[in-house]
């Protein structure tokens, strides 16, 4: 007899599909789920005919911002989002790290502009594979570690 634990679907919100194994909780945190009032429904290692495993997310009614799909972006490069209305994906995006990434996270560069002067912070994209992205003030260059722990330092 086969046994599924089966997520249920969600009337209205967003849902976040192929997350990097392992990831699911690192995006729940950039998106501060810990405090949301709405149910969230959090699946780790799924079986996925694509990739063999990965995560998903189910949020009731909440769409991300842009900024936010940019900050899952930079932990979970391969997640799609899924915008849901009446129980329909209405809208699927693949996520996309931007070639600069404004505002969204800090320079680790205690030395840099960044934190001495009003400016937002804004990195350029130099590898995707691995993840690499450059500080276009002080050009202090952010690995994907890096980038995890300022992403955890600003939540």
């Amino acid at each position: 007899m086969k046994r599924e634990l089966k997520i249920s679907a969600i009337k209205n919100g967003t849902v976040i599909d192929h997350i990097t194994p392992g990831k699911a909780f690192e995006v729940a945190r950039i998106l501060g789920l810990e405090d949301f009032s709405a149910p969230v429904s959090i699946a780790v290692n799924v079986s996925s005919g694509k990739s063999g495993t990965k995560d998903i997310i189910k949020i009731e009614n909440r769409e991300l911002s842009k900024n936010e799909v940019d900050r899952i972006s930079l932990v979970a490069p391969n997640a799609t989002v899924n915008i849901v209305k009446n129980y329909e994906v209405i809208d699927k995006k693949k996520v996309e790290i931007p070639s600069e990434i404004v505002g969204i996270l800090p320079c680790s560069n205690a030395n840099c502009v960044t934190h001495f002067e009003p400016v937002k912070t804004k990195f350029l994209l130099e590898s995707i594979t691995p993840l690499r992205i450059r500080c276009f003030y002080c050009e202090r260059v952010l690995t994907e570690d890096d980038i995890k722990r300022e992403i955890a330092r600003e939540d």
